[in-house]
């Protein structure tokens, strides 16, 4: 048995509450991948991280990320709270203002500005590639987007980390008022190998210049209340698209309120570095206490057998 430090995150969040919920496991170096799956499969939750010591000579620390039934090399608002994890922990400090994260996407720095509640951290976006554009460039498409007004950019899918398709909408009412067929998301994300759909729309209002709305059915979520992966994605075809365009070198996003949260995302684009993040939250800052052992149905077979053998 080992007592740990485990930390529920509120991610993105620009009101209490707002954000994305990530677990962080600290300290869990002995844990095997089968542990720590078990572990996120335990907690329900989208994502769950666990921090480790870096591998690399010049990473400041490393991180697993768990969905609940498999481990993934790389998401955004894991990295992102994770980091939040690390400083508040102590377990790294930032070098020339920057910190270095090993993950399954390779080392990624990670920028921190500012101090305390008023702290944001920038996440260096993984290379990413246009894979195919246009409104005819999967069959599936057309039905996905039926019903609503396109917007200035053509769908795009997009692959950097993580594979999305994007396709930007008319306006934000439009947007926020949009009653997608999951149905259909899920057999385009089926049928291309992608995460899903998200889709974004320019704004006027003073907090923010994007709304975006993410639906990952490719790993069975219905709709995302914030995604740092897919937001990279669009930052990076925006800069691509309009590289001298009112949103290329940065802008902040609103996402989720139409699932009940509200956050806040920043991009910068410097060139062909693409950044995403925010603020972080710290919500619960306590041990947890997991049994590692092997818990599986065969083992507790096989005890009970030994038991009643025993008993006989």
């Amino acid at each position: 048995m080992s007592v740990l430090r485990y930390l529920h995150m509120d991610v993105f969040a620009a009101t209490p509450g707002g954000g994305n919920h990530l677990g962080v496991v600290v300290g869990a170096d002995a844990w095997s991948a089968e542990e720590m799956q078990r572990f996120a499969r335990w907690t329900a939750l989208v994502e769950t991280t666990f921090l480790l010591p870096p591998t690399e000579p010049n990473a400041s620390y490393r991180v697993r990320i768990f969905m609940p039934h498999k481990e993934i090399p790389f998401a955004g608002h894991p990295s992102i709270g994770s980091a939040h994890a690390v400083l508040a922990c102590g377990v790294a400090q930032p070098r020339d203002g920057v910190l270095w994260q090993e993950c399954g996407a390779g080392v990624l720095p990670i920028r921190v500005e500012g101090h305390g509640a008023e702290r944001e951290l920038l996440l260096q976006s993984p290379p990413s590639r246009i894979v195919a554009t246009g409104h005819e460039a999967h069959p599936l498409l057309a039905s996905t987007l039926a019903g609503v007004e396109p917007g200035a950019l053509p769908p795009a899918l997009i692959d950097g980390g993580r594979r999305w398709w994007l396709a930007e909408l008319a306006d934000e009412a439009s947007l926020r008022a949009w009653q997608p067929d999951h149905a259909a998301i899920g057999a385009l994300a089926q049928a291309s190998d992608s995460m899903g759909l998200c889709v974004f729309a320019r704004s006027m209002h003073a907090d923010y210049q994007l709304a975006v709305r993410a639906f990952p059915a490719g790993v069975g979520v219905v709709e995302d209340p914030a995604s740092g992966a897919a937001n990279g994605l669009i930052a990076a075809y925006i800069a691509h698209a309009e590289p001298h365009g009112l949103l290329s070198h940065g802008y902040r996003v609103s996402q989720g309120r139409e699932v009940g949260h509200d956050a806040l995302l920043v991009a910068r684009i410097d060139g062909t570095a693409t950044w995403i993040g925010g603020r972080s939250h710290t919500v619960v800052d306590g041990s947890l206490d997991w049994i590692t052992r092997d818990v599986s149905a065969a083992h507790v077979v096989e005890a009970s057998a030994e038991l009643l053998a025993g008993l006989g």
